[in-house]
C-alpha cells in the first residue's frame, strides 16, 4: 500500500527547533517531488519546502525561509524537514506530500494542482 506517514511534531517553545520526517512505504520517493505543507484553522494551505530528486531543485515557502532545512535520504525513503526558531505563528498541521511533478506545480501552484500521495498530517504547537 501506497503510504506518506509523518513524525515528529508536537508541542514547542517559542525559539525552539523540531525535525519532522515523512516516511514513504509502497513506492519509492526516488524519481519523485516530495513537498511540506501547512495549514492552520482559519488560514490557506501553503507551501513550505519541496525537493525534487529527478532534477535536485528545492523550493522554500516565504513564510519560513531562512529557518528551514529539507533533506532527504532515499536509503531510508525518508525526507525530513529541520525547523529552528519556531514561531506561535507556524502552528499548524503540516503534512508531506508525493508526485511526479515540478517542484513548482508542487510548492506554488499545488491549488491548481492534484497531488497524488499525501500523508495524515502531524500537528506542530508553538506556544509557552
Amino acid at each position: 500500500q501506497v503510504r506518506l506517514v509523518e513524525s515528529g511534531g508536537g508541542l514547542v517553545q517559542p525559539g525552539g527547533s523540531l525535525r519532522l520526517s515523512c516516511a514513504a512505504s509502497g513506492f519509492s520517493l526516488d524519481g519523485f517531488a516530495i513537498g511540506w505543507f501547512r495549514q492552520a484553522p482559519g488560514k490557506e494551505r501553503e507551501g513550505v519546502a519541496c525537493v525534487s530528486n529527478f532534477d535536485g531543485k528545492i523550493y522554500y515557502g516565504d513564510s519560513m525561509k531562512d529557518r528551514l532545512t529539507i533533506s532527504t535520504d532515499n536509503a531510508e525513503n525518508t525526507v525530513y524537514l529541520q525547523m529552528n526558531n519556531l514561531k506561535p505563528g507556524d502552528t499548524a498541521v503540516y503534512y508531506c506530500a508525493a508526485d511526479q511533478i515540478s517542484v513548482q506545480a508542487m510548492c506554488v501552484r499545488h491549488r491548481q494542482t492534484v497531488i497524488e500521495y499525501w500523508g495524515q498530517g502531524t500537528q506542530v504547537t508553538v506556544a509557552s
